[in-house]
């Protein structure tokens, strides 16, 4: 997949699966499901509890990685890694809106931000400049069979 549509993919509302080191005596990463912001040639930014396992695991690795799929046909991934760039804490405000309308749009997005805005006492926002892509569309492959 060509830079400009893995980038315009990876801008797409999806749900990320964040993948960090898991040094813990774990045989795999730690993989979670989360929203994240990102706009081509940006940077990943997500936000988590700042006690929470993804976040002391992020802290000490100091890098991750994000995965975004298409669920239907033809399939395509793209995944992206690389280091932290940014860590605030408490979480940017700016960056937790953003992730809200963007997920939830502009109603439902005032309403989950007024019931959870205790939360961003609570969270880091984190921001990941990524470095190694993967990607794959898997269209012309499928047009093979079609």
């Amino acid at each position: 997949m060509p830079r400009d549509q893995r980038e315009a993919f990876l801008s797409e509302v999806r749900v990320g699966v964040l993948g960090v080191d898991d040094p813990r005596g774990a045989s795999a990463p730690l993989l979670a499901p989360v929203w994240y912001l990102y706009e081509p040639g940006g940077e990943i930014t997500v936000q988590t509890g700042r006690d929470s396992v993804k976040a002391r695991l992020i802290g000490t690795a100091r890098r991750f990685s994000l995965c975004v799929q298409d669920e239907t046909a033809p399939y395509r991934y793209v995944s992206a890694e690389g280091p932290v760039t940014g860590w605030a804490d408490p979480a940017d405000p700016a960056a937790r809106e953003a992730m809200a309308l963007r997920y939830l749009g502009p109603d439902e997005a005032a309403r989950y931000l007024e019931a959870t805005k205790e939360q961003l006492d609570g969270d880091v926002t984190v921001r990941m400049r990524p470095q190694r892509w993967r990607a794959a569309d898997f269209a012309s492959f499928a047009a093979e069979f079609g």
